[in-house]
């Protein structure tokens, strides 16, 4: 049994930041119904084919889910919905600003009709002000939020590679819809809550948030270094290759000094000794560590750095993660169900001794109506014989 085993979520979702929260519970047991628009359903499905023909975002979104689609508009089919919603636990929608009040479904209206619902509103700014109308796409948000002011290089800023406020947000919806129904469990009552991409996205730009307010200045674009710490970053080898550390303490630092450079006076000189004095002469200390790197093999280099217990990496793309030795000696790779066959997927990141997670199939648009119909029908059909 998992723990979400019972709940049910009718997700009124497209794209990445809601589906990205309703897999998650997903993964855990809920039982989640996917509404999508008739003819294409989650826009998401034609980003892109890469995946035997269907779309990279929307199989990492959207296994162990049930697809149904609606037009909400027609009131045939928002009869529909409000039928799915009399016994549902959960709903989350990510429509376009100001859509859920038009079509009945903001929170207000929903928990008068539903009393224990939890009700999520993911958003790109927030109901109210002045962006509150706003449409926002995961890089618009990465610029309002001052993310990409941090990523790229002194030059030229850079958008992060991976969608990360759809991914904050995702994630806090998800927390957001567990502290909720812990908070029904309690109470005995649903309530309502909402998630933005930029609030979500802006608690993970924390520290230079901080740094900016009180120190004055904003932490300078350092591409792969850190723009606060030293050393820290990519490093040549002799061969080439780039070797990644990075030093967080004076006693990391002393032990690189000693056992990696192999140069023990170098943790005193007064320009090096504390990790301020490394960020303000990071040029001469790149210099110092470059002229020992150069005469090392990156395997030299990497035996060193494990020596003096030093954090370091190698640089993989993206094939080279997906056959990372960590990920198949932990047996991280499971096989899911799609419209095209077969498909590797990774394992959620949260492990519990003795639990497999659920990794059920990916839905073709539309593939469970006739079930989720006739269940309806059925259940309503035996709550008349009890009345």
């Amino acid at each position: 049994m998992l723990p979400l085993d019972g709940i049910t979520v009718v997700a009124l979702e497209q794209a990445v930041a809601a589906p990205f929260a309703t897999r998650q519970l997903a993964d855990v047991g809920a039982r989640v119904i996917k509404v999508e628009r008739p003819g294409t359903g989650d826009f998401a499905r034609g980003y892109d084919e890469t995946v035997r023909g269907m779309s990279s975002h929307f199989v990492w979104l959207n296994r162990n889910k049930e697809s149904l689609a609606l037009d909400v508009k027609s009131p045939q089919d928002a009869a529909v919905l409000h039928r799915l919603l009399t016994r549902a636990d959960v709903f989350v929608q990510n429509l376009a600003p100001g859509a859920a009040e038009r079509l009945g479904l903001d929170a207000a209206t929903l928990l008068a009709a539903h009393p224990r619902l939890v009700v999520c509103g993911i958003s790109g700014y927030g109901t109210g002000g002045p962006y509150a109308h706003a449409k926002a796409y995961d890089l618009l948000v990465q610029c309002e939020a001052g993310a990409m002011s941090l990523t790229g290089t002194e030059r030229e800023p850079a958008k992060i590679g991976i969608p990360v406020a759809d991914i904050a947000a995702g994630m806090y919806a998800y927390s957001g819809i567990l502290t909720a129904l812990y908070e029904r469990e309690r109470t005995g009552r649903g309530g309502a809550f909402e998630v933005s991409m930029l609030e979500a996205l802006g608690e993970w730009m924390g520290y230079p948030a901080y740094f900016t307010r009180y120190g004055g200045t904003t932490p300078p674009r350092s591409g792969a270094e850190h723009a606060a710490i030293a050393p820290y970053g990519p490093y040549p080898a002799a061969d080439g290759t780039r070797v990644f550390l990075g030093v967080q303490n004076e006693r990391e630092w002393t032990a690189f000094c000693t056992e990696v450079l192999e140069l023990p006076g170098l943790a005193a000189d007064p320009r090096f000794d504390r990790n301020s004095a490394r960020v303000a002469h990071r040029e001469a200390l790149r210099e110092r560590i470059e002229a020992c790197f150069v005469q090392l093999a990156a395997e030299e280099i990497e035996r060193r750095l494990a020596g003096a217990r030093i954090a370091h990496a190698r640089l993989r793309d993206v094939a080279e993660f997906t056959a990372h030795p960590q990920l198949a000696a932990r047996d991280r790779w499971r096989t899911v169900d799609s419209p095209v066959g077969p498909l590797d997927a990774l394992l959620p990141p949260v492990t519990v001794a003795g639990r497999e997670p659920r990794m059920d199939r990916i839905p073709a648009l539309d593939e469970d109506r006739t079930r989720i119909l006739a269940e309806l029908d059925a259940t309503e059909r035996e709550t008349e014989g009890e009345r």
